[in-house]
């Protein structure tokens, strides 16, 4: 997809290179002015074009993923078994305000919360019997 949108990017830029290669060739007596106006403003015009979609394609996802980790760490509570972002499976014991202690086997843990990534059950339901 990203690739797609480069290749695009590099063919809107050469249509102006191609354009003048055209009017090189021709007579001088045909050849128009170029308005240097114009130009910065088709440049200006295509550099926004790509911090849109830059901003599409990378810092919009980014958001919403950090968002939707907010509102997990926010419902938590102990007795909820959560994986980590290392793998590690466990129950949540305590919250603190940034880390949080989780029961793994024979082993207690303190973790931070931004390493919480999903949470399977809560305390006692399963996810996957919620819609």
């Amino acid at each position: 997809m990203i690739l797609r949108f480069f290749v695009l990017i590099l063919l809107l830029a050469q249509q102006p290179l191609m354009a003048r290669d055209a009017v090189a060739t021709a007579p001088p007596a045909q050849q128009m002015a170029r308005n240097p106006t114009a130009d910065g403003i088709k440049s200006l015009l295509l550099m926004g074009i790509f911090v849109v979609g830059m901003w599409f394609l990378l810092i919009a996802p980014q958001r919403k993923k950090a968002k939707e980790l907010e509102n997990t760490l926010k419902t938590l509570k102990p007795g909820d078994k959560i994986l980590t972002s290392s793998g590690i499976l466990g129950m949540v014991l305590t919250i603190k305000d940034k880390s949080l202690s989780i029961r793994s086997a024979d082993t207690k843990l303190e973790i931070l919360k931004t390493s919480v990534q999903e949470i399977l059950e809560r305390g006692g339901e399963t996810g996957e019997s919620k819609s």
